[in-house]
């Protein structure tokens, strides 16, 4: 299996490792090790390179495939071999981006559950933008403009966010750690990684965040709509 550098540090941009398989089918690599996050959880995969000596392989994406991590090559680039030591780089700008996205989609999510005790339902993300649907009855102008006025808040707030993997037992133990409405997580899983935005929320994720809210920068509510009785989609971007 691939071991997850970026469960533990999502600033790390580049990272040595030996590639370890060859996936013809998908024209792809598996590295004994990666910094590449594969997508998940409503983030998309890191793109980047992979360098071998004087040859670079660009890397569209990386997609998990069981315990792997597939880092998908160019067509048109030949397939490096086994045992071979590479350098991956991560497309950093984007990643940070995303990072940034991520952990403000999390201190919506933190705010709407202590304030209004409402789950999620679903979202997605892109860099500096996302969506995010909750159980919402009604929403309406007066409602967003407070929920906007409170993620700002725990933005300027500055709380640290700490990454923790715990034993499922011990995770398990933690009160509404599953924020969205379908627990998503596999039964046989072992192991739970946390995100913690100290003192306004903590749930399984296994995405990457940035370590404080205040690297989110200003977070705008650019739209809502209803997508059900008791489904509100809230749409946000990141003010650069």
């Amino acid at each position: 299996m691939t071991e997850l550098l970026y469960q533990k540090d999502s600033y790390l941009k580049e990272f040595q490792a030996t590639i370890s398989k060859i996936d013809p089918e998908n024209h792809a690599v598996i590295l004994d090790q990666t910094a590449f996050y594969p997508g998940g959880g409503g983030q998309p995969a890191d793109s980047g390179s992979l360098t071998e000596r004087e040859t670079s392989y660009a890397i569209k994406r990386a997609r998990k495939s069981g315990g792997d991590i597939l880092h998908i090559i160019e067509k048109d680039a030949p397939l490096p071999e086994i045992g071979q030591v590479v350098i991956g780089k991560i497309d950093w700008d984007r990643r940070y981006q995303l990072m940034r996205t991520h952990t403000a989609m999390h201190i919506l999510c933190g705010v709407i559950f202590r304030d209004y005790g409402a789950s999620v339902t679903g979202g997605q993300m892109e860099p500096m933008s996302g969506r995010m649907d909750f159980e919402f009855e009604t929403m309406h102008k007066d409602l967003v403009q407070a929920i906007d006025t409170a993620i700002n808040e725990e933005v300027d707030n500055a709380r640290p966010v700490k990454v923790d993997i715990l034993p499922r037992e011990e995770a398990f133990q933690i009160p509404d750690l599953i924020r969205t409405k379908i627990n998503l997580l596999p039964d046989g899983i072992q192991e739970v990684r946390v995100v913690e935005i100290e003192g306004l929320d903590l749930q399984a994720d296994g995405g990457t965040h940035v370590n404080n809210t205040s690297e989110v920068g200003n977070i705008e509510i650019v739209d809502y709509k209803s997508k059900g009785k008791i489904n509100k989609r809230i749409y946000v971007r990141l003010v650069t």
